[in-house]
């Protein structure tokens, strides 16, 4: 990060899964930097509180359910003329594979398909504010196994949603370089991150993060305000010192990825089922 300047005044941020962990500690700091904070969240008393602490607005929507992204982009195009930075740090792992209304595995819909559609939905807004996207990835993109013929994971076994999680998160970078490659000359940027392995309400319900915290004594993990600090930064600084599309392990860019990460043909590929699945025609 090369940039001195992180001041955030003016500037409208839009933060999914604000209502906890790292997206709640974002929109905290991001608001004490000066910016007007849209805190997307699915519980709705939680997210009205964050959204009254760091004095922004609430909007609530569940990925699981599609319909609730659209309204969801409906509503953040009438209260927000500009968006700034739109952080899509939504999602998680689902131990059980389960199905959402629309049909879809929940882990590839809430961290994949959602952001995606919520994103292209905003993408004229995002290109007229010249604005940044930033995803929350994982180092667990390492392990993915990515079939474009099986993305809601009918044809393998679940093993905790381990897997599928991964995969989830290399999607994740490569939905960041293709919006890099079709935004490119817009004024539009995007990056990826890893935050780290933060101590959270993670993985709640997996036997392996219950394992994990009871050999630890629930000490495992580092905190939740150096978890944010790669989306805080991403958000608030001028010059990332690397190019749009750049998948960073938490402040250093060009981080260790899947080996299928960077593959351009795969990435539009991607991009093009997603916005199948979605109805969404694709941009550029």
């Amino acid at each position: 990060m090369t940039s001195i300047d992180r001041s955030m005044t003016g500037k409208t941020v839009v933060i999914t899964g604000a209502s906890s962990g790292i997206g709640r500690q974002a929109a905290t700091e991001l608001a004490d930097r000066g910016a007007r904070i849209a805190v997307v969240g699915r519980h709705r008393a939680r997210a009205e509180a964050v959204a009254a602490e760091v004095g922004g607005v609430a909007f609530i929507a569940d990925f699981d359910r599609l319909d609730d992204v659209r309204t969801l982009a409906d509503d953040l195009l009438f209260a927000c003329d500009r968006i700034d930075v739109l952080a899509n740090n939504a999602g998680g792992l689902v131990p059980t594979r389960t199905l959402t209304v629309d049909g879809h595995e929940r882990t590839f819909q809430s961290n994949h398909l959602a952001p995606f559609l919520l994103t292209q939905l905003l993408l004229p807004r995002l290109i007229e504010s010249g604005a940044r996207v930033i995803s929350t990835a994982s180092v667990a993109n390492r392990w993915a196994r990515l079939r474009l013929d099986d993305l809601n994971w009918a044809q393998r076994p679940w093993l905790g949603g381990w897997g599928a999680y991964g995969t989830s998160k290399l999607e994740t970078i490569l939905f960041t370089e293709e919006l890099a490659r079709r935004t490119a000359g817009t004024g539009v940027s995007a990056y990826s991150f890893h935050p780290g392995f933060v101590a959270t309400s993670f993985g709640h319900g997996s036997p392996l993060m219950a394992l994990i915290a009871l050999m630890s004594g629930g000490r495992y993990g580092i905190s939740v305000e150096a978890g944010a600090v790669p989306l805080i930064e991403l958000a608030s600084t001028l010059d990332p010192g690397f190019p749009s599309g750049t998948y960073f392990d938490t402040l250093t860019g060009n981080g260790r990825r899947h080996r299928l990460a960077g593959d351009a043909d795969l990435a539009a590929a991607l991009w093009q089922r997603s916005a199948e699945l979605v109805g969404c025609v694709p941009a550029r």
